[in-house]
């Protein structure tokens, strides 16, 4: 029985050497071995092998990245103003022997460098340099960090600004002036519009009333050449009138002395015709009293005498005039008056005629508003 129990302790006693002995470090993080209390060796990812109650692990590093999320910090900046500011620091352990002999917490050490290092970047900046410049915050803070806790065997891969927050005052302050900033650009875009406005509704005006000018000169130009026309026309027609007139008149006179010629009329004939003449002449209004002349057969012996020869009886009878044959006929018409009963249309008129249709028909072009007019 004695070996039995003998024998279970010593097998146990094996079990825990093996146990004490053998040591695996997972993936992605090492181990400090030290030796009766001093530093041995950095154990690998992977088996390692121990002497049993003479090597202990410290402490287990993870050599991953990082992050930490540090409170927000009261930063006082260069105008005296109070602001809050949350960082984020990304870093990785590369020597885990310093990093664990080194310092004694390097996440409490990275806090605090990170504080201080953010109080004094930002404390020789303004409010607005602030808010407006977290790349070089960021970049300030990981030069100096990564500098200082590189003897840590800590390497600082970037540190980000996660909130700037003013004090409720500056907030409100700043508020009312990106109000009266937009207030202001809008009555300025109002106004730049009402501007535009203006001088496109004024170009229109002015380019209406030139093309109204023009078509008023057009118009005025074509009425005047029209008148001018008519004019002409007007007084060619009426020439040519007076000369048909005349030559009418001609030709009727012509016949009437044609037929009398051929008539032969005596000396009594002509008497009685004056006599039926005579009453046409009293009539009408002006004539209210007309006197018959007492030498009234003297006039008519006359009038015979000056028309008619005497014949073997004594009696005056009217002989024709020879007929001349040099004389043109009445419907005969001059060249140099031919002319004047052309009934063709004049080229020039014609001509006038199709430059105003032309004008009329004309495309009226836009104003010129592609170029923006400058801005005063």
């Amino acid at each position: 029985m004695d070996e039995v129990i003998v024998l279970a302790v010593v097998v146990l006693l094996v079990l825990i050497v093996a146990v004490k002995s053998v040591m695996v470090v997972p993936q992605a993080q090492s181990a400090v071995v030290e030796r009766l209390g001093r530093f041995r060796t950095v154990a690998q990812p992977g088996l390692n092998m121990l002497v049993p109650f003479f090597d202990r692990v410290r402490a287990r590093i993870d050599l991953r990245e990082q992050v930490v999320s540090f409170p927000p910090q009261p930063v006082i900046t260069q105008d005296n103003l109070t602001v809050s500011i949350d960082t984020v620091v990304y870093f990785q352990v590369t020597d885990a022997r310093a990093a664990v002999y080194e310092i004694s917490n390097y996440i409490v050490a990275v806090e605090q460098l990170t504080t201080t290092t953010l109080r004094n970047v930002v404390g020789a900046m303004s409010l607005e340099e602030t808010l407006t410049s977290r790349d070089a915050i960021n970049t300030q803070l990981r030069g100096v960090l990564d500098t200082e806790t590189g003897r840590w065997g800590i390497r600082v891969a970037r540190v980000e600004l996660k909130a700037i927050d003013p004090p409720p005052s500056i907030q409100d302050s700043m508020e009312k002036q990106m109000r009266a900033d937009r207030e202001k650009r809008a009555m300025i875009l109002n106004a730049e519009g009402t501007r535009e406005s203006a001088i496109k509704t004024a170009e229109g005006q002015k380019q209406s009333a030139i093309l109204a000018a023009e078509g008023q000169k057009q118009a005025a130009i074509l009425e005047a050449e029209a008148d001018r026309q008519s004019s002409i026309l007007r007084a060619q027609g009426e020439r040519a009138s007076q000369y048909l007139q005349s030559q009418g008149q001609a030709k009727a006179i012509e016949k009437v002395f044609a037929a009398v010629k051929r008539a032969k009329p005596t000396p009594e004939l002509l008497a009685y015709q004056y006599l039926q003449t005579l009453p046409q002449m009293a009539q009408g209004d002006a004539n209210k009293v007309w006197v018959v002349p007492s030498d009234f057969g003297k006039s008519l012996e006359g009038f015979a005498r000056m028309l008619g020869e005497p014949g073997e009886d004594g009696v005056f009878r009217y002989e024709p005039s020879q007929e001349t044959s040099d004389a043109p006929p009445a419907e005969a018409v001059e060249e140099s008056v031919q002319a004047w009963f052309d009934t063709s249309t004049n080229p020039e008129v014609a001509e006038a005629v199709r430059a105003a249709e032309a004008v009329a028909r004309k495309e009226v072009p836009p104003a010129n508003m592609s170029q923006p007019p400058e801005r005063g």
